[in-house]
């Protein structure tokens, strides 16, 4: 298995730190708002390259971080008028409604940068006393001329990265490219307790602690967006090489930009979609296969036209899949003859295929191909007289298949809309009555028909998903 690693800039054979086991950390979102297709991405990217490391029968920790209080958390708080755990707890559960709309396997765990603050301040402690960090007025920051690779995930050299940055006269900072650890607190913001006063960590550190915390100090895989090469990630390594003395991260993955209708997605150009507003016309199985049609390193537009394209084509893996469980109805228990069992053994080969796209970093887009060209063979060779243990095998790879990528290989089951507005009306019932089973039944029940309930102040929303 090949995986590009952007620390090399080449594909490199896979070896795991420890045998048979992968540990991954991938950041995961500021929760202010609700995720955009642009956050989508590397949800799916990475949920499906944590699933081939387990159909490869690696043992797979999985930690993707939750940034919990930020400058815009607390923005967003105040503009409101409530705490910023407030806000945070309400996106963190959007987050999750999105995350499992998108099939994505939950993670090992997911750490809350509050809850790891204690932790921050001593890798702080211990930068300080390595001499890569400095105090100044309540702040603490990472002085980057002090670790000689700074620079070296992203490529960049500091003297020029020096040159092309500005440094206020009154700046605390003794360089330009030196960055915040910790913060003084300021007025209507909250604020932990430090050797340094009281104030919040930086964002990098997070990251480094709860990598640090649990999966240890050094890992195999650390993976995001690309905008999170520098400095995100360059200075993770920078902290956590610096505090730990050992390599931090053995493969380092980025997942390439996506643009809306050709143009970077800005609010201000009116191209900006959360994945909430697209599951209002789209499915979420319908936004993970588009994601995966192309290859998870190249930038990826997305648009109307292309999203109905990619729904078309699960829609055509789907009708193949439901053709052949139809077959079985009336497949006869027989052997197979020459021309049969020499079907099975091509129907083999398209999983081959499959194996050998993904093997070659990740390659989902040739990967889905395998299974097209798996159904179309289904299709033309696949008939009511065929043997039943000849289509069981073919439906048992194309679900195998489509499963290594989250796909949705089985088409769900149609609801009207009068049976779920009934069904919501027969669990507000039982809720009133206190029948708490039955209500969370109705509740999965739906959800596993691609209905997903959301409880406002307002009553009881829904939308398909």
């Amino acid at each position: 298995m090949k995986i590009y690693n952007t620390l090399t800039n080449q594909k490199e054979i896979f070896n795991s730190i420890e045998e048979g086991k992968v540990k991954m950390y991938v950041c995961g979102p500021t929760v202010y708002n609700y995720i955009h297709i642009g956050n989508a991405r590397p949800l799916i990217v990475f949920d499906t390259i944590r699933r081939y490391f387990e159909h490869k029968n690696y043992e797979v920790e999985f930690v993707s971080n939750f940034t919990d209080i930020d400058d815009k958390i607390i923005k967003k708080a105040n503009e409101q008028g409530v705490k910023y755990s407030e806000i945070s707890s309400e996106y963190m559960k959007e987050f999750m409604i999105d995350s499992n709309g998108l099939n994505v396997k939950p993670a090992t765990i997911y750490p809350k940068a509050t809850e790891e603050i204690n932790g921050m301040i001593d890798m702080i402690k211990q930068l300080i006393e390595k001499e890569y960090a400095y105090a100044v007025n309540g702040s603490v920051y990472f002085e980057t001329r002090k670790f000689e690779s700074y620079g070296k995930l992203s490529n960049k050299n500091q003297d020029d990265l020096e040159a092309g940055a500005r440094i206020a006269v009154d700046d605390e900072k003794r360089n330009p490219m030196d960055f915040v650890l910790w913060k003084p607190k300021k007025e209507g913001e909250p604020a932990w307790k430090s050797p340094w006063g009281e104030g919040r960590p930086g964002w990098h550190i997070e990251c480094s602690v709860m990598a640090k915390k649990y999966l240890g100090d050094s890992i195999d895989i650390h993976a995001g967006g690309v905008d999170l090469i520098f400095p995100h990630h360059e200075n993770e390594i920078a902290q956590s090489e610096a505090a730990n003395g050992k390599e931090f991260v053995k493969y380092w993955m980025h997942n390439g930009f996506i643009n809306v209708d050709n143009k970077k997605m800005s609010k201000s150009d009116g191209n900006f979609f959360t994945v909430r507003e697209i599951v209002d016309d789209f499915s979420y199985d319908i936004i993970r296969f588009f994601m995966l049609n192309a290859h998870y390193r190249s930038p990826i537009n997305f648009s109307r036209e292309l999203i109905q394209a990619a729904a078309n084509g699960l829609e055509r893996i789907q009708t193949g899949r439901d053709n052949l469980e139809y077959f079985l109805g009336n497949a006869e228990e027989r052997q197979l003859n020459e021309i049969e069992s020499q079907h099975l053994k091509d129907v083999n080969k398209y999983k081959e295929k499959f194996e050998a796209a993904m093997d070659d970093d990740f390659n989902t887009a040739d990967a889905i191909t395998a299974i097209f060209e798996l159904v179309k063979f289904a299709n033309i060779n696949i008939s009511a007289g065929s043997p039943k243990s000849l289509i069981e095998n073919i439906v048992a790879i194309i679900d195998e298949l489509c499963g290594i990528l989250g796909i949705v290989s089985k088409k769900k089951e149609e609801i009207l809309d009068k049976e779920i507005e009934q069904l919501i009306n027969d669990r507000q019932e039982a809720r009133k009555n206190k029948d708490f089973a039955l209500a969370d039944k109705i509740r999965d029940d739906l959800k596993n028909k691609g209905i997903i309930l959301k409880d406002t102040r307002e009553g009881v929303r829904w939308h398909r998903g």
